[in-house]
């Protein structure tokens, strides 16, 4: 890692198959994801990061995006909807797809992470809502480049990656993870077409990483709490 971008921790909670939708978890669900947030908040980081699905899902409960028409051409450079926060949960957005209805999450204030083909007309609408948001790139995104930006330009030094597969995919196969904090739950579960926890596209045909086990450890409910780094 360099100085330019935050150390990034994957923390993730799956099955013993690796599935990380939590529908046909049962009963236990509230003491995993309990267990998951104690296990997070041990690391003490600056922020977390999802991607657009994830956030839709979880956290905005598909609230729709808004359209303000702006004055003129908005300039694609970074927008900082709030200079007193100095913690983030950062969606990563590539066409601009989410609403909000508010520029923070549970306190943590709302970074978007955009490709530069997103419409001036969402621009106007995250600035009125005041969540932030950087480019990286023209219409596919370099995250690496998204990352020096949280790092330069909101001073984020430590970062949660968690998920979905898609974007875990991503930062697995841009050699952009640092550590891999990964919750086995005593599931197996199977599901067909199920999401896991690091899904590559078809074009993504890199070898598999190699892992180094740094920390073992036996939780309540049957958990498992693994640690790696990346050799």
């Amino acid at each position: 890692m360099t100085n330019l971008r935050p150390y990034v921790i994957c923390h993730m909670g799956s099955t013993i198959d690796g599935r990380i939708i939590s529908e046909h978890w049962g009963e236990n669900l509230d003491n995993y994801s309990e267990l998951y947030e104690q296990c997070h908040n041990t690391f003490n980081s600056d922020a977390w990061m999802v991607g657009r699905v994830t956030m839709e899902k979880d956290f905005t409960e598909g609230e729709k995006p808004g359209s303000l028409k702006p004055d003129g051409p908005l300039e694609r450079k970074p927008f900082i909807g709030n200079k007193e926060a100095t913690s983030f949960a950062i969606a990563v957005d590539a066409k601009g797809k989410l609403g909000w209805n508010s520029n923070e999450i549970e306190g943590d204030h709302v970074i978007e992470i955009l490709s530069e083909a997103v419409p001036d007309e969402y621009l106007a609408y995250l600035q009125q809502v005041g969540v932030s948001y950087v480019f990286a790139g023209k219409a596919e995104l370099d995250l690496n480049s998204a990352l020096e930006q949280l790092h330069q330009i909101f001073g984020i030094k430590k970062l949660m990656l968690e998920g979905g597969g898609s974007i875990n995919g991503s930062f697995l196969q841009a050699d952009l993870i640092d550590e891999i904090s990964l919750l086995v739950l005593p599931l197996a579960d199977g599901t067909a077409g199920t999401a896991t926890t690091f899904e590559l596209s078809a074009m993504m045909t890199d070898k598999a990483k190699v892992l180094k086990l740094t920390s073992v450890k036996q939780l309540a409910y049957d958990v498992i709490w693994l640690k790696y780094t990346m050799k």
